[in-house]
């Protein structure tokens, strides 16, 4: 047997050559071919492994292909008209029972004020995964390392297909990204006071589907553990838990990015029409709570901020738009 013939019989076997990272080494029958030929499979495996070493990016172009077969099947979102007029924001000073879900989650969801907003557009689901990837790709921006080792995970550990992945809303993105990426759209970042209405509509529902609590079918959330791998949901489903609007996963799966920064006391300053939030800050103001978040963060009226710098499993983003 020459090498040529050694060499036709090992890419015969439909071995994922050179693939580590992405593909499992499957080990053909060794002790067959080594039983029937041992200096035979010993050459084998010297061929193998020599054009690893003299092809070291192997690997990672493999890694990187499938970064693009999800981006490939990147998708945008409908988009949402919400009309112009009045709607509750924030959450009333009233007696309630100490463990009730209509209890402010702390201060700074007060006063409820009633405030106008001029009609705008708001994507109906989260930005996907796909549609992320495709967009750093085409800036010729780096897929964060958080990205990247999240993606590699779920190819390698949980056998994810590209097609799941790229239905996953975008996670560990910045909230610098997240504003490039809706400008990049024609579109910019929902207000505060823009997402507040399109989670709970004019008549000030609890969560977006109203005022029952949270169950499974209507969010994904409680799914707390100490991995950090997020147990999230296609962005396009969630039709049972949407808004007035009909947005999908207002509550729950990935948190949301706003454009304001977060005031502690700005509802008891804000102007009663298209309030843009705080003039400056620390962090952002971040919505809807995620797949992690126990209820009463799933609340459409709770508030949570974090710095513009922060990468996490737990933040994704919508766009939105003014209409003139």
């Amino acid at each position: 047997m020459n090498i040529q013939q050694l060499w036709t019989d090992f890419l015969d076997r439909d071995l994922p050559l050179l693939s580590p990272t992405i593909d499992s080494w499957r080990m053909f029958s060794v002790q067959k071919t080594m039983g029937h030929d041992p200096i035979a499979f010993r050459l084998l495996f010297l061929l193998a492994f020599t054009a690893f070493l003299l092809n070291p990016l192997a690997g990672r172009a493999q890694n990187n292909s499938f970064y693009e077969r999800i981006a490939a099947l990147a998708h945008g979102s409908p988009t949402i008209t919400v009309g112009e007029g009045i709607f509750l924001m924030g959450t009333a000073r009233t007696g309630h029972d100490l463990y009730s879900l209509d209890l402010p989650y702390d201060d700074t969801e007060q006063p409820q004020r009633r405030v106008w907003l001029d009609r705008f557009e708001i994507d109906r689901d989260e930005v996907n995964l796909g549609a992320l990837l495709l967009w750093l790709n085409r800036q010729q921006r780096t897929i964060p390392a958080e990205i990247r080792k999240l993606i590699d995970h779920m190819v390698t550990v949980h056998a994810a297909s590209p097609d799941t992945l790229a239905h996953w809303p975008a996670l560990y993105v910045t909230w610098t990204e997240a504003s490039d990426f809706c400008r990049a759209q024609g579109k910019r970042l929902p207000t505060e006071a823009e997402w507040e209405k399109a989670a709970r509509g004019e008549k000030g529902y609890l969560f977006p589907w109203g005022h029952n609590p949270p169950v499974v079918g209507l969010a994904m959330f409680g799914q707390y553990h100490v991995h950090e791998i997020p147990i999230v949901a296609a962005v396009e489903s969630g039709e049972e838990g949407r808004s007035p609007y009909g947005l999908h996963h207002m509550a729950g799966n990935a948190a949301e990015w706003v454009e304001d920064w977060f005031g502690i006391d700005y509802y008891a300053t804000m102007p009663d029409r298209n309030p843009g939030g705080a003039v400056q800050g620390r962090y952002k103001v971040v919505r809807g709570g995620s797949w992690k978040s126990a209820p009463p963060l799933l609340r459409t009226a709770t508030r949570s901020g974090a710095v513009p710098e922060r990468r996490t499993a737990t933040i994704g983003f919508r766009c939105a738009k003014s209409i003139r």
